[in-house]
């Protein structure tokens, strides 16, 4: 199945789990799946990037070691409660690969755009920024545009996120807004978001998602449609939806 979703979507790498689709295997085992994935891709010298993700925490369990390489973050925090934080996962992360560590604390959704700005600003925060175009695998997250369907979209209220569904954004990547067929949208949330933007995004040579929950299918297809997505870590369910799609 891995092969044939990678063949068909064009992707660099694919990981599917097959099993039993319960949540308590679709909570843990993609980022267990993902830590496996970077431990045999990253290169020495590569900057590894990672944005926030409920799918991403289990990696921090689960790599072991890594290749010399920066670790950069590349979105503020929505903190959940019982949730670790971005910021531990790229401290952790940076320290298996005895590599430089880029973190700060800061939320990724702000109240306002002239808060973000001055937030940007920050020392720690500024000197991440400027290592997104060095980046060269990311690690990301995948939301559709619906209520429990996405952390971002669960921080806006209930007008907000119909103001910005209003506007063609059907999914997000790690905060990146993107339509139906993954081109992505600015909409008055993107000047509230602190982390990587759409075209730094699209920049980076290989970006992996680890993505799951067949609700997610169609966000998942446009993130790949749009080109953003060049790797994937999934299980079989959303695998066959995104055959379909092909």
């Amino acid at each position: 199945l891995s092969v044939r979703l990678r063949t068909a979507r064009g992707l660099r790498h694919c990981v599917v789990i097959e099993g039993p689709e319960d949540d308590e295997l679709l909570r843990v085992a993609p980022g267990r799946a993902a830590a496996e994935l970077l431990s045999e891709i990253v290169q020495p010298g590569d900057v590894l990037g990672l944005a926030w993700a409920r799918s991403l925490m289990a990696m921090r369990t689960s790599l072991k070691a890594l290749p010399a390489c920066d670790v950069v973050q590349l979105t503020g925090s929505l903190s959940l409660p019982s949730d670790d934080s971005s910021v531990e996962l790229v401290r952790d992360l940076a320290l298996r690969s005895n590599g430089q560590g880029y973190y700060f604390y800061a939320p990724m959704v702000l109240p306002d755009a002239a808060t973000a700005r001055v937030l940007r600003t920050q020392p720690d925060v500024a000197r991440a920024i400027e290592r997104y175009p060095s980046v060269t695998k990311a690690v990301i997250g995948v939301g559709a545009w619906q209520q429990g369907l996405s952390t971002v979209v669960g921080a806006l209220t209930e007008r907000e996120r119909r103001e910005i569904y209003d506007l063609g954004v059907r999914a997000e990547l790690s905060g990146v807004q993107i339509d139906g067929q993954g081109n992505p949208v600015t909409t008055p949330l993107t000047d509230r978001l602190v982390g990587i933007t759409a075209e730094q995004l699209h920049a980076v040579p290989d970006v992996i998602a680890v993505a799951y929950g067949t609700a997610k299918i169609d966000a998942v297809d446009a993130g790949i449609r749009g080109g953003f997505i060049t790797s994937l870590v999934t299980h079989s369910a959303m695998a066959n939806g995104l055959l379909l799609r092909a």
